[in-house]
């Protein structure tokens, strides 16, 4: 029981800081996201998303019942996605189901995802993406991403920008 309360807990913060720091804003004239307090306000749901991670794997949930959590997250706040991936850049969390997605493991490959790459390699520890076209489909996104907690992979909040 303990450990339901606790996941609970902070299942409750991430959701509120969620809500109080998102939303679209428009990115056209804005400094580099790096700069900005609602970039900020990313990387810290981007690392609560990563103790969340640690601590639901410590109580035992399993990657199911982790989506699971995470898209009621994504559901009642401003975060649209989740990608966590495994040491090796595979994603082994996420919110979105049904899409196969690797992280490049090579920071200076082509891909869109590559920087993200140097939280695997210990790099860096936090990566701040301006609002782009998603290579997917072409939906304008913003990216943030942080160090795992537990072990090297990559937590990674997407936020729609349309």
């Amino acid at each position: 029981m303990p450990k339901t309360i606790l996941l609970t807990a902070l299942l409750s913060i991430i959701m509120v800081l969620a809500l109080a720091c998102g939303g679209n804003a428009d990115d056209s004239d804005a400094p580099a996201a790096a700069e900005t307090p609602e970039a900020d306000h990313m990387v810290a749901q981007a690392t609560l998303t990563a103790y969340y991670i640690d601590a639901a794997l410590r109580a035992g949930m399993t990657p199911q019942e982790i989506d699971v959590a995470l898209g009621r997250i994504a559901d009642s706040t401003a975060i649209d996605e989740f990608w966590i991936s495994d040491e090796n850049g595979r994603i082994e969390f996420t919110n979105v189901p049904g899409v196969v997605f690797e992280f490049p493991t090579d920071p200076n490959s082509a891909s869109q995802a590559a920087p993200f790459a140097n939280l695997l390699l210990g790099g860096e520890t936090v990566v701040v993406q301006n609002a782009q076209p998603r290579a997917a489909d072409g939906a304008l996104f913003q990216y943030v991403g942080v160090a795992g907690i537990d072990q090297p992979r990559i937590v990674q909040v997407g936020f729609d920008r349309r």
